[in-house]
């Protein structure tokens, strides 16, 4: 099968093999046909085969927990899919549907191992092209749903955001209290006049700021508009962290829903099939009496 042969080359999977294993490979594959709105597989059915696509279109799929579908991909003419099911034998991880009528060849699992039997060294170039389409997958998960937003926050800090951050909370604390206080106590104590008007404290020595003390009030005026700089700053940010907690907090939600509302379409699947063979039984029951 020359044509289906070179159906493989074109698809990334099977691109390391080469000539020969190829159109031994291709010798397993089955051709499929779909029609239009066909359903060739759905979200958690078992599955064991990869599908190529000759001609047509589909459209991978799930659906949300308010019924409303949303579109993974949609795959061409030399696209594949299903090969999570050919690798693994596990449930499918979407459903499949088709939007222009279909040709395709399918391999089956035990297709495959007959293969990897006979061609052992091209289960490495299979695992080289799978090891590549992971690192693929793992770069766009690196942020994943579930993330610290803390940490989020803290990797992009610069030197004046960290001193923000330091200062605010500093100022905000009993420590920074206390320490006013006692310099304030001290101030009033070594300006208070022994005798109005004297410029005498009442230690014996000079007043430097006599009542009503003008030069702690421009000093305190001062801390205070550069304090609130700094607050604002952090504040700011704090707004920032804010954002990406409810990003996060959105990404983890939608994450949920779409667990459910796969779990709620598996039941109902699950539920569907029970009552059918229900229906078979009490048919052959009824016919047996």
């Amino acid at each position: 099968m020359p044509t289906d042969s070179a159906l493989l080359a074109e698809v990334p999977f099977f691109q390391l093999l080469d000539e020969t294993e190829r159109a031994h490979l291709a010798e397993r594959l089955d051709d499929v046909a779909f029609r239009k709105g066909e359903v060739i597989f759905k979200y958690g059915d078992p599955g064991d085969s990869l599908y190529l696509i000759r001609q047509g279109e589909i459209e991978a799929f799930v659906r949300d927990n308010t019924g409303a579908r949303i579109v993974l991909e949609r795959s061409t003419v030399g696209d594949f899919f299903g090969e999570l099911s050919l690798l693994d034998g596990g449930p499918r991880t979407a459903s499949v549907e088709v939007v222009a009528d279909l040709e395709a060849v399918r391999l089956d699992r035990g297709d495959l191992d007959e293969f990897l039997r006979l061609h052992p060294a091209a289960a490495l170039d299979l695992l080289t092209a799978m090891g590549r389409r992971l690192r693929q997958t793992s770069e766009r998960l690196r942020h994943t749903a579930s993330r610290n937003v803390n940490e989020e926050a803290e990797d992009r800090r610069t030197v004046i955001q960290k001193s923000a951050d330091w200062i605010s909370e500093f100022s905000g604390s009993i420590p920074f209290l206390a320490i006013h206080i006692v310099i304030f106590a001290i101030w009033i104590a070594l300006n208070i006049e022994r005798v109005q008007g004297s410029g005498v404290n009442i230690f014996g020595s000079s007043a430097f700021d006599p009542f009503p003390f003008g030069l702690l009030t421009m000093v305190v005026s001062l801390e205070a508009i550069i304090l609130s700089v700094f607050v604002l700053l952090s504040q700011n940010r704090q707004a920032a962290k804010d954002r990406v907690r409810s990003d996060i907090e959105y990404d983890v939600n939608l994450k949920a829903e779409l667990e459910v509302a796969h779990l709620h379409e598996k039941i109902d699947h699950l539920h569907g099939e029970l009552l059918q063979r229900l229906a078979a039984i009490e048919k052959q029951a009824g016919k047996g009496a």
